[in-house]
């Protein structure tokens, strides 16, 4: 049970509607996560789902790397609800499930090609310590740009901040599916 009351859509405020409508008729076609609880401040929530949209499906990474670093940072905050979801995109986005066995097995992936490692080693870096090495820092910005690193930097970030708003309030998993993290 979640900790606090997540409103249904015959329960919503006009407000609270409009953005439900905006999620729900946007690339994501459903509520589903952090945005159920966080609709409580439907002004929150609305440049809460903007953000979101941006960083999945608008940036100049691709979704098998986006989906690299959400699992790091879901694995490092051990969010299961963040895991369950983007295990599942991350599959869909053509990431090796022998990757995902090693990010979940909190190991450096075996087998990930080269813009893979970095996302990785960024992401682990940054979840781990809130910071990275200059050399990582480098290297990735010298495979995918200024641009790239800003644009990983805030996706891990926000996964940060979804997952500790999944992990505070105690947002369900779907039925059925059961927590990986105990």
């Amino acid at each position: 049970m979640p900790r606090i009351p997540l409103p249904s859509p015959e329960e919503m405020n006009p407000e609270q509607r409009r953005v439900y409508d905006a999620i729900v008729t946007g690339p994501r076609g459903r509520l589903v996560g952090p945005l159920r609880a966080i609709l409580h401040r439907a002004e929150l929530a609305d440049k809460w789902q903007q953000f979101g949209e941006l960083l999945r499906y608008r940036t100049s990474l691709s979704p098998k790397l986006s989906e690299l670093a959400i699992l790091v940072t879901a694995r490092h905050t051990r969010s299961s609800l963040e895991w369950h979801i983007h295990e599942q995109m991350a599959l869909k986005a053509e990431l090796p499930a022998s990757i995902i066995a090693d990010i979940f097995a909190q190991r450096r992936p075996v087998g990930a090609d080269d813009d893979m490692l970095a996302i990785y080693d960024y992401a682990h870096e940054l979840t781990e310590g809130n910071t990275v090495s200059d050399a990582t820092h480098k290297r990735v910005t010298g495979r995918f740009g200024v641009v790239g690193v800003v644009e990983l930097t805030a996706l891990v970030g926000y996964y940060t901040m979804v997952a500790m708003t999944l992990n505070a309030h105690q947002i369900p998993l779907p039925e059925g599916a059961e927590p990986v993290f105990k």
